[in-house]
């Protein structure tokens, strides 16, 4: 196997939506299919994947008691900072629609069978598929050659939203934004527009998966999630998206607000935040990127957590300890806001079955994520705020560390 060319995090991050779409699903289910729909009038917008495909999502309708209410979920899958890997990205699907699968399998918080998700089970459901590079926020275009290489996810976002609206989006009573990993990030960015977008009376709150990346020091005390943020930023022409009371607190580094923690304390409507306090892969690219670990010491570790020394435990315990202290003032101060932070080696929790709600899933205080989120959207609990014992307390977790990590065509990491 060669050796992945985003583990130096100056070429491409990517990752898959959720870890386990190999994993057997509870009770037989094996998630429905859901076919591709093209955004046709996304040109009239200006708004392409990065090759100049037209973007596309997957729609799901709802019935009965969910007719009204919508489920929008940002699909993941890292990023490209320079205009080498986007140029790599653009030639899969992870740039293009002319690549991607034309379906899609509906699962975890998606899934339409009351069982496994009792609380959205019958909305409309949307997965919005990722193409652009940037968390579906830059809006500029590059020539390349003969060709040209669009970075437009704001615009995308923009399509799609259009889109949905005369399909029912416009008269939704209840509205959820979601996504995983980039498109956890991408809730953060766009949890406002969403709103601006939808009726005055509609319930819309918004949660993110996986989606708070911390502006992390790696255990070679450098930023290596900033450097490269900073980069993306500039290349795709973020900042203009970003949130402007946020760029003008942080002047003169504006691409810190594409880190959550530093944009949240801006964003007005009410936000759940799910995550591991040990994501795997801001485990394995944030805080030890191959850059910081050029003699391979964490290597076994990074494959098996039992494997950890003690000084590589004290820095994975340092890197719990920094994410609530960075979510410190969101749990004091959010009276609308929720929060399930459990220990376990995982990235991605809402969309795969095994985590969302099952037999086994991780539990905190013994509630499932999808009863957490549920209680939480409506109003059943006070208080939603979960956060889980360090690491190895915690039994129910599943700790999905790479076993089932490949690199594609690209030599791009994929879990």
């Amino acid at each position: 196997m060669k050796m992945p060319r985003l583990l130096d995090l100056t070429v491409v991050m990517v990752l898959l939506v959720c870890v386990a779409p190999s994993l057997p699903l509870v009770s037989g289910d094996t998630g429905q299919r859901v076919s591709m729909t093209l955004v046709r009038g996304a040109a009239a917008l200006g708004a392409f994947c990065l090759d100049g495909s037209l973007p596309a999502y997957h729609l799901d309708k709802g019935f009965g008691a969910g007719s009204n209410n919508w489920l929008l979920q940002f699909e993941g899958g890292g990023w490209c900072n320079d205009m080498a890997s986007c140029v790599d990205r653009s030639k899969t699907r992870r740039g293009s629609t002319r690549f991607m699968s034309k379906t899609a399998v509906f699962t975890g918080i998606l899934s339409n069978n009351a069982s496994l998700n009792p609380d959205f089970y019958n909305w409309n459901k949307v997965r919005l598929r990722y193409c652009d590079g940037a968390s579906f926020a830059g809006d500029t275009q590059i020539r390349n050659g003969a060709s040209m290489l669009y970075f437009r996810g704001q615009r995308i976002w923009k399509a799609i939203i259009l889109d949905l609206l005369p399909k029912g989006l416009a008269k939704a009573r209840r509205a959820l934004l979601t996504g995983c990993s980039a498109g956890g990030l991408s809730t953060f960015l766009h949890c406002d527009s969403f709103t601006s977008y939808l009726p005055r009376t509609a319930n819309v709150k918004c949660m993110s998966d996986a989606g708070f990346f911390l502006d992390a020091i790696d255990v070679a005390s450098n930023r290596t999630m900033r450097s490269f943020y900073t980069k993306l930023v500039s290349l795709q022409g973020v900042q203009k998206n970003l949130d402007p009371n946020c760029t003008r607190a942080f002047y003169p580094e504006p691409s810190l607000c594409f880190f959550p923690q530093y944009a949240l304390r801006f964003i007005r409507t009410p936000m759940f935040i799910l995550n591991s306090a040990y994501d795997v892969f801001q485990f394995h690219h944030g805080l030890v990127p191959p850059s910081a670990d050029r003699t391979g010491r964490w290597n076994r570790c990074k494959l098996n957590v039992t494997a950890c020394n003690p000084h590589q435990l004290d820095a994975l315990q340092g890197f719990r300890t920094d994410m609530l202290g960075a979510l410190m003032n969101f749990v004091r101060n959010s009276t609308r806001g929720g929060m399930f932070i459990n220990p376990c080696f995982d990235h991605c929790q809402s969309a795969l079955q095994e985590t969302w709600l099952s037999p086994t899933s991780p539990r905190i205080h013994n509630k499932t994520i999808a009863r957490t989120v549920g209680d939480w959207y409506f109003g059943r609990r006070k208080e939603v705020k979960e956060i889980g014992c360090s690491y190895p307390c915690d039994k129910t977790c599943h700790n999905l560390i790479p076993a089932s990590t490949t690199t594609d065509s690209l030599g791009n990491l994929e879990i």
